[in-house]
């Protein structure tokens, strides 16, 4: 992943978080809420190679860190985001290629945003943080993985395009 890609991969993270600090976390969603930010990020590092799913996961994790309404320790996000993308980026080669499977590339996306959340309720209570009710927590994180599945097939061509579209040409052979 080129120092461009990545700077214009923050830019355009850092617009998603904005829209949906701005918009989409105030929409009163029946059980929980939906992470469009988590989504979008997960769907460009499963696009990426190692390295970028790595970056990727760790300027997401910075931006939700550096967020106000995150009530996180800081660095807890940044820990989470960059050992999911570790793990996507290592498995990159047994998952495949996403774009010809849009049912494949959705499915996962849910369950890796859950598996996201999970991680993040899981390393929050290893260090301490009041993380609250556990079942609250769980029909967060369901709420949210059903959100995910249903919005993400809307989402994920756009992102399928943008990330081609900034490919150099020697990422493209």
């Amino acid at each position: 992943m080129s120092a461009s890609r990545i700077s214009l991969s923050a830019l355009f993270l850092f617009v998603v978080f904005t829209v949906q600090e701005s918009a989409i976390a105030r929409i009163n969603f029946p059980i929980t809420g939906f992470s469009l930010f988590l989504a979008v990020l997960i769907g460009l590092m499963a696009l990426e190679d190692r390295s970028g799913a790595i970056a990727l996961g760790f300027i997401g994790g910075l931006i939700l860190d550096l967020s106000p309404t995150s009530n996180s320790p800081f660095g807890l996000w940044a820990l989470v985001l960059t050992l999911v993308g570790y793990v996507i980026g290592a498995n990159r080669e047994s998952i495949g290629d996403f774009t010809s499977r849009p049912g494949a590339f959705v499915l996962f996306v849910a369950l890796a945003s859950a598996l996201t959340l999970l991680l993040s309720l899981i390393l929050s209570a290893l260090v301490g943080d009041q993380a609250g009710n556990l079942t609250r927590n769980l029909v967060v994180i369901l709420g949210n993985t059903l959100w995910t599945f249903l919005f993400a097939p809307l989402v994920l061509p756009l992102l399928s395009l943008l990330r081609n579209t900034t490919l150099t040409s020697r990422e493209r052979s």
